[in-house]
């Protein structure tokens, strides 16, 4: 079962993730990402983070979910972070090599206090 909540807080707007990322629930989190991104493209701090620490599966469908994300992003000029500290998602990113292209941060609250890059 996935369950996706948004919220806009002062410093950014962010999307908390959790359970499986499959094939069958990736248009579900593309719905809300793509919500959030708009959410994002108006908040003062032009942020987006993914906090994906509650996830348990996160398949391919998933990063191709992440992805699209990180290019919309780029594109509307507002940043884009995952909050990601475990295998179950950080594997699939490394095996990939888009921990090239995301970025990533062990918790939350990290992925807050860095400055934009």
């Amino acid at each position: 079962m996935l369950v996706i909540g948004c919220e806009a807080e002062d410093d950014a707007v962010i999307v908390r993730v959790k359970g499986g990322v499959d094939s069958s629930t990736a248009d579900d989190l593309t719905a809300h990402l793509t919500a959030a991104l708009q959410q994002a493209e108006t908040h003062p701090a032009r942020l987006l983070i993914v906090d994906l620490q509650a996830v348990d599966f996160f398949g391919s469908a998933a990063l191709n979910a992440m992805l699209e994300c990180h290019e919309k992003g780029k594109d509307a000029g507002t940043s884009v972070r995952l909050a990601a500290d475990h295998d179950q998602v950080l594997r699939p990113i490394q095996v990939t090599e888009l921990d090239r292209i995301f970025d990533i941060y062990p918790t939350l609250s990290e992925a807050l206090q860095r400055k934009a890059q």
